[in-house]
């Protein structure tokens, strides 16, 4: 690994945490190529198809892959795991780090990127089945105020932040909680979702503080265990 980094880089990116799989690569900040998918199409068939596209657009422009990024969660079991090894790959084969960047934070750049939001918190909500999401509090220049967790949402869930702040809901898991978290403090901003796009700041920031993760031992961060299901067909 150089002992000078550069404070910006050239970056590949991969986020698979949702139904939404993307795939982008920058160059000091920029985006130069931006592959999305929005459907039912399976991770696993679309993810190599992106990232073989971005390499060769690499390529052909004559540009190095500095490192690889990827959306940490939590998320979809199946595609953060389908995204974390398609970057491990990645980062074997070319020698360079993997930069693990959390999945809420990607979804609260993407809030702000999307939105002019002039106060308050930013909660953004992954989908978990049922009334649960996985959630976390920041405020808006992105500082943890409440660590990500797995929640279940109720009448009671976050009136006291609410009595003292407005508060700005957006993600997957946001849209089932409006008729749930009722407040004139609460905010709920609709289509909101992470992006490898998104990721870019993110994942410069971790570059230049080289704040780097194991490419043999990382795992995403799942916030709660697998529970597998039987299709219905079996059932």
């Amino acid at each position: 690994m150089p002992s000078k980094m550069k404070k910006m880089a050239n970056l590949l990116s991969i986020e698979t945490s949702t139904s939404v799989c993307s795939v982008n690569f920058s160059v000091d900040g920029q985006s130069v190529f931006n592959k999305i998918h929005e459907g039912e199409v399976s991770h696993a068939s679309l993810l190599g198809v992106f990232v073989a596209d971005a390499v060769k657009y690499a390529e052909k422009a004559g540009i190095k892959t500095d490192a690889v990024a990827v959306s940490a969660g939590p998320g979809s079991y199946t595609g953060l795991r389908i995204g974390l090894s398609e970057a491990k790959g990645l980062c074997y084969g070319w020698n360079v780090p993997l930069i693990a960047v959390p999945t809420l934070k990607i979804l609260a750049v993407a809030a702000l990127s999307a939105y002019d939001i002039q106060n308050g918190l930013l909660c953004p909500m992954l989908d978990a089945r049922r009334m649960e999401v996985y959630s976390a509090l920041y405020d808006l220049q992105l500082n943890e105020i409440r660590k990500p967790k797995a929640e279940v949402i109720d009448t009671k869930s976050y009136q006291q932040d609410l009595a003292q702040q407005p508060i700005v809901f957006f993600g997957t898991g946001a849209e089932k909680c409006q008729t749930v978290i009722w407040s004139p403090q609460a905010q709920f901003l609709p289509d909101i979702y992470p992006t490898a796009e998104t990721m870019i700041g993110l994942a410069n920031q971790a570059y230049a503080a080289q704040d780097f993760v194991n490419t043999a031992y990382f795992e995403p961060y799942y916030l709660k265990e697998f529970q597998a299901t039987v299709p219905k067909k079996m059932i």
